[in-house]
């Protein structure tokens, strides 16, 4: 047998072996900001994830946004109890995704620990000062986007995430579509693994009136 004979049943052997062998996607957690403003609920501002973490490969698929304990007209003038809420499927259902990006392992970190920040004992829910805007508007920051606190939108979820798409161009996927629409474009986004309902939410109460478009008062942002 020759050498080069040889050499070329070498090469045909390794040409093989890279034919053969599969490249794993990489690993990614992508983030989506959602808002809901109109219908029969109280309006309100959250985010998923979805997707799997670089370092461990473990997989994500979660959702938060945060909210009052309980509807009480006395949230309009002063601050009370509040929690973070794992935002069910339903819900999401009737909401819209404004746009996503993707994080790294890092920043999903950051984003959990705020999660637990703002989920501790004793958190407050503050119509001015700390709502679910304000709560998806840190998330963002941690996100590593570009996010600039309008007053005029910090009641207002639609509004106020949509504003973060012109701040972010180039580093986030924009996205304006219902839940329905979204999931059918981008099917592995879609949250699998998260509650179908929770009537015991303070977003499941049907609100007294219907809230038009961007209703912001006085109706709270939740």
């Amino acid at each position: 047998m020759t050498i080069a004979f040889r050499t070329r049943r070498m090469l045909a052997a390794v040409l093989l072996v890279l034919a053969c062998w599969t490249v794993p996607a990489a690993a990614a957690v992508r983030m989506t900001f959602w808002s809901r403003d109109s219908g029969d609920y109280f309006p309100h501002a959250f985010f998923t994830l979805k997707g799997t973490l670089d370092s461990n490969g473990q997989a994500i698929d979660e959702s938060y946004g945060f909210t009052l304990n309980s509807a009480t007209p006395i949230a309009l003038f002063t601050s009370v109890p509040a929690h973070i809420d794992i935002t069910n499927k339903k819900y999401i259902r009737g909401s819209a995704a404004q746009f996503r990006v993707t994080i790294s392992d890092a920043q999903y970190a950051a984003i959990r620990a705020q999660v637990a920040e703002w989920g501790a004992p004793g958190s407050k829910w503050s119509l001015n000062k700390r709502n679910c805007v304000h709560f998806v508007a840190e998330a963002a920051r941690r996100a590593g986007l570009t996010v600039v606190e309008d007053r005029k939108l910090m009641k207002k979820p639609r509004s106020f995430t949509r504003s973060l798409i012109p701040l972010n161009l180039g580093r986030v996927t924009v996205i304006e579509l219902p839940a329905a629409d979204y999931w059918a474009k981008y099917p592995d986004d879609e949250n699998m693994a998260l509650p179908v309902d929770n009537r015991a939410s303070v977003l499941e109460q049907r609100i007294a009136r219907r809230p038009k478009v961007e209703d912001a008062e006085p109706v709270p942002a939740r």
